[in-house]
């Protein structure tokens, strides 16, 4: 599980699942990039990257100027999301496609760019974050839902094609977890039990192990699937969701 001397750049590292990511990847001895629009804390034990990966342009001018610094990537974590809520009839269109750009075409854009680079190590791991949403769909949660399951089929596409490079390329599919964006989500105190229990009349399945996931419960799922542990590992999905799914 070491990951000294190995190179981890991590989106959505400014704060939530992508920071505890970026931070467990450190404590194992990796040389972290973090990747964000915006880092809210004064410190991070990692180099923090400023940039919006729904921009194209910026993303091919920030791969390229690490490259040359000779910090390319040995693993890519793709952990920046955003959520959205409305049902179809409610959803303004700026949301769906503010959805869809940062949880699929952010993601989209880093492996376009770097897909070469990986092909030219003949070597790497590549994790995705999803979410339990693109197995299971949710009331009010049309663009979300959408734009991670859209997420998975990239993934594995991706993974299809970097095989034959050795490169491999996974996901990870947290159900409800311990962020900020979550407790938005919850708004007042009792959500949290709510969503332990779970809501039947709105098809909300509760979860098993009666607790709602750490950050690091996920970081602790990236980590193996870019780990040698997986190194046999290519093209799966873990969800990591209490059982809320009840195993799909």
């Amino acid at each position: 599980m070491s990951f000294s001397q190995k190179r981890v750049w991590v989106t959505g590292a400014g704060r939530g699942i992508g920071a505890s990511t970026a931070e467990l990847f450190h404590q194992y001895g990796a040389t972290v990039i973090g990747l964000d629009i915006n880092f809210p804390n004064s410190d991070y034990s990692y180099q923090t990257v400023s940039l919006d990966i729904t921009n194209s342009d910026q993303v091919i001018q920030v791969c390229d100027g690490l490259i040359s610094d000779n910090l390319g990537p040995d693993v890519l974590v793709n952990a920046a999301g955003i959520l959205r809520l409305g049902g179809i009839s409610d959803l303004t269109f700026a949301d769906w496609h503010e959805c869809l750009s940062v949880n699929v075409t952010g993601p989209f854009n880093l492996l376009k760019q770097l897909t070469p680079h990986f092909k030219s190590l003949s070597r790497g791991a590549i994790v995705n974050i999803a979410s339990n949403a693109a197995h299971v769909p949710r009331l009010g949660m049309t663009a979300y839902c959408a734009s991670k399951s859209a997420l998975v089929g990239l993934s594995h596409c991706v993974a299809l094609e970097l095989a034959e490079y050795g490169v491999r390329c996974n996901l990870v599919s947290p159900g409800s977890t311990d962020t900020n964006m979550l407790r938005e989500l919850w708004g007042d105190k009792g959500c949290q039990q709510a969503t332990v229990a779970g809501s039947p009349d709105e098809y909300k399945l509760g979860i098993p192990l009666k607790k709602i996931a750490s950050t690091n419960d996920v970081a602790n799922a990236v980590l193996f699937l870019a780990s040698d542990m997986a190194a046999h590992i290519t093209m799966q999905d873990i969800v990591v969701d209490g059982g809320a799914t009840l195993g799909s």
